[in-house]
């Protein structure tokens, strides 16, 4: 009896998968944020969605990157669950293009003749177009093609001599769950349900299994698809869990309604296309087949999914505010005050969220002693997204102000202080987001880098302070000028940092790359400086109490 050629099989698996990664990071760099954009722009309705995910799957190959990136958008709010589901849905149609890639491609041609070429190309093109980095993509996508079909065909290599051994009567039958089961467990562990279907065709192709046995494990294997989501959607918001709940409904829902109609797929198989004499093929048709008849079953009810999910997962609103939520828009001059004094406690809030991002000491904790013990400014935990959400609902409330019987200088006062808000998120965001470049410079060897980030670091802690300092007057009802000499002193920081990376550069401090990223963090921290003392020009107590800065 021949051997099972165990170390080729695993080679030839590990070769695929290496071929499989490199395809799909090599497409992705190519196509930049295209699929991104597509993903997020053509998603209005369900049938969009539905495209958009069959395409977008059909050119990345890989149902587990797009369903990531449906997390990702839905995440943040910029996909609809219904329309998420709809593009998971295509995804699942899209993926079986690689069956029929393997089938048509990996066993119906001497692989030697193109995969041993592309890989050639591949490498030489990485050496002699190093300084193209779109052409370094083209070559790694020459290569991975090569290296799919090359462990395809080390697979198939080594099962060969054990088909030819093996009599499948003999074997005992435990029915086609088992292998629905094997399906499963192999693209949980492999998180590629394109290695699973490449081993079942390999197995089919050798005779190894016969084709009732390839078409259950290809039903487990979409079910296993689905494990890469949920692990994307542990510990996410509620519409993650919305999301990735989805797809294991649909996924299982359409094996199990599926597996009794075996007989009446595998009659269309034969007696329609005419794929009796091409086990491989018929696979790959059946896979298609398979999740275009699971859409066809689901679609229609993805809004009764939804209810369910959200059911299920229901999105817990938390209230931020501190005067808003208990006052009502029916009395605008008591509306108007509480938004004023809602904005005043956002500043503080975000103050308190920049302070713990670059590790400064945050603004004093006297006027946290009367907010909610859940929600004090002072805990550790306060977050991005939190903020992100607090201003939501403050613009909401200003929104919902706007349609009552407000005169006009409570229109006026009230425009200044949604603006301030404004200003007040803008300038969180952009420290957000400065903050890894800022802490970049701390850990540079350059000497000049490191003084950058410490005086950066010795700005913001003068803006925290300030700020702290107006918070406290305006709670005592009093006013300093504070405001409009801290504006001067903006100004003149911003002029010094300027001149100090003038003079860098010159005596060769820094190199020219280094002062460029510089003067543009510097740039954007300074009009985030710039618009927090505008917020708190329009936030001053008293009308006349700051004088106009701009």
């Amino acid at each position: 009896m021949a051997d099972f050629d165990g170390w080729k099989f695993l080679a030839g698996l590990g070769i695929f998968l290496f071929g499989m990664f490199m395809m799909e990071e090599s497409i992705k760099l190519l196509a930049g944020r295209s699929f991104k954009k597509l993903i997020r722009r053509y998603t209005g309705t369900r049938f969009r969605g539905l495209l958009t995910g069959l395409v977008s799957t059909t050119i990345l190959q890989s149902s587990s990157a797009v369903s990531l990136m449906v997390l990702a958008f839905v995440g943040a709010g910029l996909i609809a669950l219904q329309n998420a589901i709809a593009v998971l849905m295509g995804s699942m149609v899209g993926t079986t293009i690689t069956a029929w890639i393997v089938a048509v491609f990996g066993f119906k041609f001497k692989i030697d003749a193109f995969a041993l070429p592309l890989i050639g190309a591949g490498g030489l093109g990485l050496i002699f177009f190093s300084r193209s980095a779109r052409y370094v993509h083209i070559s790694k996508l020459c290569a991975a093609f090569g290296f799919l079909f090359l462990g395809l065909d080390y697979m198939k290599i080594s099962v060969e001599n054990l088909a030819a051994s093996m009599d499948l009567a003999a074997l005992p039958d435990f029915g086609l769950w088992v292998y629905v089961l094997a399906g499963i467990v192999m693209t949980a562990v492999m998180q590629s349900s394109s290695a699973t279907i490449a081993i079942i065709l390999t197995t089919l192709f050798s005779g190894i299994i016969d084709f009732s046995q390839a078409a259950a494990m290809v039903i487990g294997a979409n079910v296993g698809t689905t494990v890469t989501i949920l692990l994307g959607a542990i510990g996410g918001i509620p519409a993650k869990k919305q999301t990735a709940l989805s797809a294991v409904i649909f996924n299982l829902g359409t094996a199990v309604a599926v597996l009794p109609l075996l007989p009446v797929l595998f009659w269309i198989i034969r007696g329609v296309f005419h794929l009796e004499d091409n086990a491989v093929l018929g696979i790959a048709a059946f896979h298609t087949l398979f999740n275009v008849l699971g859409v066809m079953l689901f679609l229609p009810t993805i809004p009764l999914l939804v209810r369910y999910l959200e059911r299920i997962f229901p999105e817990k609103r938390v209230v931020l505010t501190r005067y808003l939520h208990n006052t009502s828009t029916e009395v605008p001059e008591a509306a108007v005050a509480a938004l004023r004094k809602e904005v005043r406690h956002q500043l503080h809030l975000s103050m308190h969220y920049i302070a713990a991002l670059y590790a400064i000491p945050a603004p004093g904790q006297e006027r946290d002693q009367g907010l909610p013990s859940h929600r004090s400014a002072a805990r550790p935990g306060i977050t991005y997204e939190e903020l992100a959400a607090y201003h939501a609902q403050i613009f909401s409330f200003y929104a919902q102000l706007q349609t009552a019987d407000i005169t006009e200088s409570e229109g006026r006062e009230m425009t200044q202080v949604i603006r301030a808000s404004r200003s007040i998120m803008n300038a969180g965001k952009n420290f957000y987001e400065l903050s890894k470049e800022i802490e970049e410079f701390g850990a540079d060897d350059t000497a000049f880098m490191v003084e950058a980030y410490g005086a950066l670091k010795a700005r913001l802690q003068q803006l925290v302070g300030l700020i702290d300092t107006v918070l406290l007057e305006w709670q005592k009802n009093t006013e300093t000028g504070t405001l409009q000499q801290f504006f001067l002193s903006v100004e003149e920081m911003d002029k010094q940092f300027i001149q100090a990376c003038s003079s860098a550069v010159a005596r060769g401090k820094v190199r020219v790359n280094q002062v460029t990223t510089l003067l543009m963090v510097n740039r954007l921290f300074t009009q985030s400086n710039r618009m927090l003392v505008l917020s708190m020009q329009a936030l001053a107590q008293q009308k006349d109490a700051a004088q106009d800065i701009f």
